[in-house]
């Protein structure tokens, strides 16, 4: 079916991170297996049909939300253009496949005022090794609107703290200088003081490590964020990514241009960007209720 030549061609070509190859393979893997237990004649791409696509979107509905299912097919798309381009195929079999329908939700955000409250507790974060490190996750993720997987991925030879930047990897390969405040600068110098004191069997180059030096791994920080964020918060999203839509938000509110904001999340369009609008106009909306004697 082509698979590997599809992989080869979004690592190499498309430089896409490794956890969007990863997807796409897991997708499309998924995909392979349910034509082979449909059809076990089915072997090459010319013979699939917008019929076989549209009843692998009825089978997923049955356990997964339309928003996973838009995902996986915006994956099939993704395939069969590049089959089509390579002169594989002559028709696209996605071309009349519409995607389902999904509701959209507001990015769910925290009150900064009680998050900077929070980082600003000193009886919150120790000032040992692992408190300090806490903190500088919850610090960068809230200061600079980092992805999860930028933020595990970050290298010390990233960090310019004379310069006062952070550059980050992106999707896509893609590459972003963001700038980092005062607090943020005293404590990247703080941490990589600490960890250089560390007696740790390997000197990773990642810039956050467990507590016994092995780089941090995704699961790791959400458990970080989990934990802090349930000191301020009650709602049940308490993500990493609660924390990059916060920081969107706040300077949204505080009067920041939206190209900016799109440049430093890395967003690839404005219209991903645009959602942030939304949190502010319903904060408006609520401070007109409260405000306004007619409202």
């Amino acid at each position: 079916m082509f698979l590997e030549r599809f992989i080869q061609y979004i690592q190499y070509e498309k430089r896409y991170s490794p956890h969007t190859v990863s997807a796409y393979q897991s997708d499309l893997d998924q995909f392979f297996k349910f034509l082979k237990d449909q059809d076990p004649d089915l072997t090459q791409p010319t013979e699939i049909s917008y019929h076989h696509i549209r009843n692998w979107m009825v089978h997923l509905m049955a356990d997964v939300t339309a928003r996973s299912v838009n995902r996986k097919i915006a994956t099939l798309r993704k395939y069969f253009k590049f089959l089509l381009r390579e002169g594989l195929i002559t028709n696209n079999p996605t071309s009349k496949i519409q995607s389902p329908k999904t509701v959209k939700h507001l990015p769910v955000v925290v009150e900064d005022v009680k998050l900077s409250a929070l980082l600003n507790d000193a009886e919150v974060f120790s000032d040992d090794f692992e408190g300090t490190r806490d903190k500088l996750v919850m610090e960068t993720l809230f200061g600079t609107g980092i992805r999860l997987a930028e933020l595990v991925t970050l290298k010390e030879q990233d960090v310019s703290i004379y310069e006062g930047t952070i550059k980050v990897l992106g999707k896509r390969n893609k590459e972003r200088i963001i700038p980092i405040n005062h607090e943020l600068k005293i404590l990247l110098g703080k941490y990589l003081d600490l960890k250089k004191s560390e007696v740790f069997h390997n000197n990773s180059v990642t810039l956050l490590v467990t507590n016994k030096g092995a780089d941090v791994y995704p699961k790791f920080i959400y458990l970080i964020v989990q934990k802090y964020l349930s000191y301020i918060s009650t709602q049940e999203k308490r993500s990493p990514h609660v924390l990059r839509h916060t920081f969107a938000t706040s300077l949204l509110n505080r009067g920041a241009d939206l190209n900016a904001i799109k440049e430093l999340l890395g967003h690839a369009n404005l219209s991903a960007t645009q959602v942030y609008t939304h949190n502010s106009v319903e904060r408006l909306k609520s401070i007109y209720k409260l405000a306004h004697p007619k409202a």
